[in-house]
């Protein structure tokens, strides 16, 4: 630790010791560099807020409003775009000595840099503008900067308040353009839809139908099996019923027996006639067979049987050909299923280039009808869209703060550089003066020769001065304290010049 104290007096005795020179290299550092920022101009800041309202409750309502935000980020691309920033370097003092493409895209690249639009709330817009031309001064670069953030503004309104009918109307050209194209497109996919279809009419609707077929006529033939298989059963146990069921009654009276049962049913038959059936109605087909399979026990009965027919029997007998019947009609039902269930599998695996083919033009078509349909829902909602922008506008432009006129500069900080110079300057001095004092073989203490040569150090003989040499030694020290009070002094006076030109600016 002592070693270090040592080292740091030995370093502030070699700057002291040439402090002349410190002195003079502060002062040329400190000078140079008070040239040097007092050349930066002056850059001055003017800012406007601006309120974009870009759909109203109409447009809303209709829900034909666009999409905010993307309409948010038009916003803040367009109100600095390379296009408007052209605008504004010709129509402003930007422009003056601007005569080449290259030096208005130079133009534009350094404007580019100095405007800045930021979006504070969802239509509220914030736009900043600094200006610091050297060849102007301070009032034309602060009245420069409001102009430019004014021209921003104006160009901004003129573009979308006359621009977003113009948009509308270019973008229903194209939409009706596009759908005439896809119209084409559409009835041609369409012709062939109907030509191949006219050809192959088990493959409407390509392969997926065709399958969607099969396994409708494969659960339909399992449920047909299954109400046959039900039918069969009831038919059985109708057969069973029958079987212990006697035909006749013992009765009192001499009619009965088939005939009896004959002529009732036929009575019937007159009846279901007499009400307008025809000979295909349920009803009568299973009446007919019930006359049938009682004519032929009529005639096999003896005519000297007395006693009268069994109700029981008879209606078992109606039940069991309604169930005959029945059995008939779903055997014929599975038999069609499984013939066209045979045909759809033959077209299936005997055909798959066609199958194919049929699901590509029927994939086709639905693209583009599909697209088609979204055209046309665009163009309408674009009209709409139109008709509303015709008679109130949903784009509504409101400046909240106007472009302010810059009093102060808002850069370079320049008092900050001013001290900071200062302070680099005193520190190039004391640098410039340890560094030659490093270069010096000589040892400001004696700890420090005895580490340098390893060896004792007996004593060390202090400075005798006469009565002249203190009085020099005074008056030098005066006139270094009144160079450094002067450096200081200097420095408060430009930051005094500083900002007394700050409140000078018109």
């Amino acid at each position: 630790m002592n070693e270090v104290f040592e080292d740091l007096r030995a370093a502030i005795f070699t700057v002291w010791q040439r402090r002349w020179l410190a002195l003079a290299v502060a002062w040329g550092v400190c000078v140079l560099g008070w040239l040097i920022v007092a050349l930066i101009p002056n850059a001055y800041e003017s800012e406007a807020r601006i309120y974009v309202q870009l759909d109203d409750v109409l447009a809303e309502q209709l829900k034909i409003a666009g999409g905010t935000e993307r309409e948010i980020t038009r916003i803040r691309q367009t109100l600095a775009s390379s296009v408007n920033l052209e605008k504004v370097i010709r129509s402003t003092r930007l422009g003056d000595g601007v005569t080449t493409q290259l030096e208005m895209e130079n133009a534009i690249e350094g404007l580019t840099k100095k405007v800045t639009v930021k979006s504070e709330e969802d239509n509220l817009f914030e736009l900043k503008a600094e200006i610091g031309q050297s060849d102007l001064s301070d009032a034309d670069n602060a009245k420069l900067a409001q102009s430019v953030v004014q021209k921003l503004i104006d160009i901004f309104r003129e573009e979308n308040l006359a621009g977003n009918r113009g948009d509308v109307a270019e973008t229903i050209v194209f939409l009706d353009q596009q759908l005439e194209e896809r119209k084409l497109e559409l009835e041609a996919a369409e012709a062939r839809r109907l030509a191949f279809e006219a050809e192959n009419p088990d493959l409407i609707g390509g392969t997926t139908t065709l399958s969607s077929r099969v396994q409708i006529l494969r659960k339909d033939v399992r449920d047909v099996d299954a109400d046959l298989a039900a039918a069969q059963s009831a038919l059985a146990a109708i057969n069973g019923q029958l079987a212990g069921t006697p035909r006749t009654l013992v009765t009192a009276g001499p009619q009965g027996g088939a005939r009896a049962a004959l002529a009732q049913a036929q009575g019937q038959m007159a009846t279901l006639q007499a009400r307008g059936l025809t000979s295909s109605h349920p009803d009568v087909v299973a009446l007919e067979k019930q006359i049938g399979l009682l004519r032929t026990q009529a005639a096999n009965e003896n005519p000297n049987n007395i006693g009268s027919t069994n109700p029981a029997y008879s209606s078992l007998i109606a039940i069991k050909a309604e169930r005959q019947a029945n059995v008939q009609a779903l055997a014929s039902r599975k038999a069609a299923l499984n013939s066209e269930l045979s045909g759809l599998m033959a077209s299936q695996s005997n055909e798959p280039a066609v199958a194919a083919e049929a699901n590509r033009i029927g994939r086709d078509y639905e693209v583009l009808k599909k697209k088609y349909d979204e055209l046309l829902q665009d163009r309408e909602e674009m009209k709409l869209r139109g008709q509303v922008e015709n008679e109130r506008s949903s784009f509504k432009f409101e400046v909240i703060d106007p472009p302010t006129t810059p009093r102060s500069p808002s850069a370079p900080n320049r008092p900050l550089l001013l001290i900071g110079v200062l302070f680099a300057g005193i520190a190039a001095g004391v640098g410039a003066a340890f560094a030659i004092g490093q270069l010096r073989s000589t040892f400001a203490t004696t700890s420090k020769l005895e580490r340098s040569l390893d060896l004792p150090v007996l004593g060390s003989i202090s400075q005798t001065m006469t009565d002249s040499a203190r009085a020099l030694r005074a008056k030098r020290m005066r006139y270094f304290v009144a160079g450094s009070a002067a450096l200081g002094g200097l420095c408060i006076l430009l930051l005094a010049v500083e900002f007394l030109q700050r409140g000078m600016v018109a």
